[in-house]
């Protein structure tokens, strides 16, 4: 069953077994900016780095631009099988490229209705914060993606710089 975590040091072996199937690239939703994925490897540089996500959900210590965030790892048992993430507002650039949710499922365990689940339950947390409506954007020619959002009541309102930008009334769901 598919359920979203916070992030816990507890959870770096199998963290790092998700991140690992990314080849070392740019993980979406994972939060990770300060570091790299190889210096996550580092169990002192996670636990820091799990410090420093939990500061931001609470809008402290934010970079100059940033908003307050809630990241959650996506779970099936004891394997982490992704990352989403929820921006508690939306700056300019939010707005026309990132969207207020971001998520990556790793490669094995993609086409199994991860992502679709996760973005339901990140929903429930955005109404649960009252953020509503909800903006979701994904690449132009990421189908997935696009189905994903779409499937969760998002209403495609254009594409811009290569991104479609979805709105979820998270009040109709």
């Amino acid at each position: 069953m598919v359920e979203l975590r916070s992030p816990d040091p507890s959870w770096h072996a199998a963290w790092s077994a998700m991140a690992a199937e990314f080849g070392g690239g740019h993980v979406d939703g994972s939060g990770v900016h300060r570091w790299t994925v190889a210096e996550l490897a580092d169990p002192e540089v996670f636990g820091a780095w799990v410090s420093g996500v939990a500061a931001q959900e609470r809008g402290e210590d934010l970079p100059e631009g940033w908003v307050a965030a809630s990241l959650r790892w996506v779970t099936e048992g004891d394997e982490v099988v992704g990352t989403i993430q929820l921006r508690h507002e939306l700056t300019d650039f939010l707005l026309q490229e990132g969207g207020h949710i971001g998520y990556a499922v790793r490669p094995t365990a993609r086409r199994r209705g991860v992502a679709t689940r996760a973005l339901a339950l990140m929903l429930d947390e955005c109404r649960a914060r009252s953020i509503d409506p909800v903006l979701v954007t994904c690449d132009e020619d990421n189908v997935a993606s696009a189905r994903t959002i779409e499937t969760n009541g998002g209403v495609l309102e254009d594409v811009q710089n290569g991104k479609r930008r979805y709105w979820i009334t998270v009040s109709d769901r």
